[in-house]
């Protein structure tokens, strides 16, 4: 009668390998989305910088096409913005003349929902 009242003694350690699993789970999902988070953060960064040297590109592009005929360039001062959204998003060129041989070129960008963007170059063309 000893052998049937006597239980199985109830450990105390019963489901914490379950515990254990979720919370590696937590912490595994916790790090996936850090993950996922900075990817995202890479992208954005790389597309800015990306979108930053197009823009020094198109303005240096302007400034080599002035120097390739100094005697014409003022032929390449813009009244008014010259849209360039083929080449940047919402982009716009402008060309002045500051002083007499001297030029600014400014290349100006926005992606939609972001702050807008600008690039400046001062030249000097001399000739004609």
């Amino acid at each position: 009668m000893l052998e049937s009242n006597r239980r199985s003694p109830v450990s105390s350690q019963q489901g914490v390998v379950l515990l254990e699993v979720l919370i590696s789970i937590l912490i595994f999902s916790m790090a996936v989305l850090a993950i996922v988070g900075l990817q995202a953060s890479m992208v954005r960064n790389a597309t800015d910088a990306k979108l930053r040297a197009d823009a020094s590109y198109i303005a240096q592009r302007e400034v080599g096409a002035m120097w390739a005929d100094p005697d014409n360039a003022s032929a390449h001062v813009t009244a008014a913005p010259t849209n360039i959204s083929n080449l940047l998003p919402g982009g716009t060129l402008t060309v002045a003349q500051v002083v007499t041989g001297q030029y600014q070129i400014t290349v100006n960008w926005q992606i939609p929902g972001g702050i807008a963007h600008k690039h400046t170059v001062i030249a000097t063309i001399a000739g004609g």
